[in-house]
């Protein structure tokens, strides 16, 4: 069906709730107002879901099956291409959160042709669920230092998944940490959003700003941000345990076009509807143009000025300046301005 390992979590997420309260007193969810809206429930299955009794966790692997054994430093060597934007390896083939609630949906039927009918709910990163803390509780792996769950045998390159149940299910043991004194991940994230281990400001993070945050991103993230332009994977490709990452059998995660090698100046030429057009069943989408523009204008920033792509930049650019959101022709103005216009 797709996953790499399945384990069982029991309800009681009591011991995290301090640490979840911390995190949204101090605001670092920044916008991500659903992270407070629903309180503790996110840290109580059986509030969520009365009736839960324990907790079924999936991993899926996402990189595509071909995916070289090298693809750490080719993913290093994209953010250094001029005129290149570069999307989360995440996020360059369908979107997850299709693929993976219908392969928990099958593995719920396959359960339920074994065992008879019994009450469940499916989440995929689509509900106030602890996923991390459900996937360490059960055994998928621990919490990086960089707040991902890591695991020996698949690194971090996977999606989590939950099938909460009415069944009282023997848990799996969880797994001890294996970071060391590793801190890669604290040391290379571009805009110091990790504040320590397991500590990160969502914002300040790359992948917060680029697809979380409504509005324009603070100047003073633009330049760190290079060409990043949908997610970041530094904490990722820099993690030893991504050594040992997993490829997917499955054909929905293969890269889409547009998605991998795609230069600045043509992703910009995109209008709304060819932006729909093109992301239909990516995650992608789910930023909107306006987004979308807004990102491309900081990598057209962040280019580095040679004579012939500089002039293709500058029209690319200058075609935006009328554009209807404030914002975007704000960020348009200011990647003129980096490329001397």
């Amino acid at each position: 069906m797709g996953f790499s390992q399945i384990g069982v979590s029991g309800v009681d997420l009591s011991s995290a709730e301090p640490g979840l309260l911390a995190w949204l007193a101090a605001g670092h969810h920044g916008q991500m107002d659903y992270m407070a809206r629903h309180g503790l429930k996110r840290a109580r299955p059986a509030e969520l879901e009365p009736g839960t009794l324990s907790v079924i966790t999936a991993r899926m692997p996402y990189l595509p099956l071909n995916t070289p054994v090298d693809w750490p430093e080719q993913e290093q060597a994209r953010l250094t291409r001029p005129g290149e934007a570069v999307i989360s390896m995440y996020a360059r083939g369908r979107d997850y959160h299709k693929v993976l609630r219908a392969r928990l949906q099958q593995l719920q039927s396959r359960i339920a042709e074994a065992i008879g009918p019994f009450g469940h709910r499916v989440f995929t990163d689509s509900a106030p669920v602890m996923e991390a803390e459900l996937a360490v509780r059960s055994g998928l792996g621990w919490r990086g230092k960089n707040t991902l769950v890591l695991s020996r045998e698949a690194g971090s390159m996977f999606f989590l998944g939950e099938i909460y149940v009415d069944l009282a299910l023997p848990e799996t043991p969880a797994v001890t940490d294996h970071c060391g004194s590793c801190q890669a991940c604290l040391d290379i994230c571009p805009t110091q959003a990790l504040l320590g281990p397991q500590k990160l400001d969502a914002r300040r993070c790359i992948s917060y700003l680029t697809i979380e945050l409504d509005g324009p991103i603070p100047e003073e993230f633009r330049r760190p941000m290079g060409n990043r332009i949908y997610g970041c994977d530094d904490c990722q490709w820099v993690c030893p345990w991504n050594k040992f990452a997993q490829r997917s059998t499955l054909p929905d995660f293969e890269i889409r076009p547009h998605t991998s090698g795609a230069d600045v100046v043509r992703l910009l030429a995109w209008t709304e509807e060819t932006f729909l057009r093109r992301t239909e069943g990516s995650a992608i989408r789910r930023i909107g143009h306006a987004r979308w523009l807004r990102n491309l204008s900081v990598a057209a920033g962040n280019v580095e000025k040679t004579k012939a792509l500089n002039t293709e930049l500058i029209q690319a650019l200058t075609s935006w300046l009328h554009h209807p959101v404030p914002w975007v022709r704000e960020h348009m103005a200011w990647a003129l301005a980096q490329q001397g216009a």
